[in-house]
């Protein structure tokens, strides 16, 4: 066990020295957005009595890989089956750059590989939260030095 900032962990879950399920990586991404601790900290503390939104990721699966969808994505269910007695699953033909072109409201997790994993987010956030950065796990494109 060691202690790693976010940026220090997606790089090690990008070389493959440890792994995390799509909604840490999320998290991961959303951490991404502050660059210290006392940062995080104000800014939980300032959004503390917003309110918080309890959602279940929705998986579409496509030709070459899945998409988590989440609420607010163009995709999303209206009404998802939280439960999984519903037993409905989404998939389609089309390959999951091709979703990707063709679509505008993104809220979702790209996964390609265990490994590749892509945040991509450009709806406004509820309750003052914040948004993840949008980081695809095979490249670097953050700051946070948390």
């Amino acid at each position: 066990l060691q202690w790693s900032s976010p940026p220090e962990a997606i790089e090690c879950f990008k070389s493959e020295e440890i792994w995390f399920p799509p909604p840490q990586f999320y998290e991961l991404c959303r951490l991404c957005n502050f660059s210290s601790l006392h940062e995080l900290h104000k800014f939980s503390s300032d959004r503390a009595l917003e309110g918080c939104e309890r959602w279940m990721p929705v998986m579409l699966t496509a030709s070459d890989g899945y998409i988590q969808l989440l609420p607010g994505d163009e995709l999303y269910p209206e009404d998802p089956d939280y439960t999984g007695e519903k037993k409905i699953i989404m998939s389609t033909d089309k390959r999951v750059e091709d979703l990707m072109k063709e679509g505008s409201i993104f809220h979702r997790i790209v996964i390609k590989t265990i490994n590749n994993l892509a945040v991509y987010v450009n709806i406004q956030a509820k309750y003052k939260h914040m948004n993840p950065l949008m980081i695809n796990s095979d490249c670097s494109d953050f700051n946070s030095r948390l």
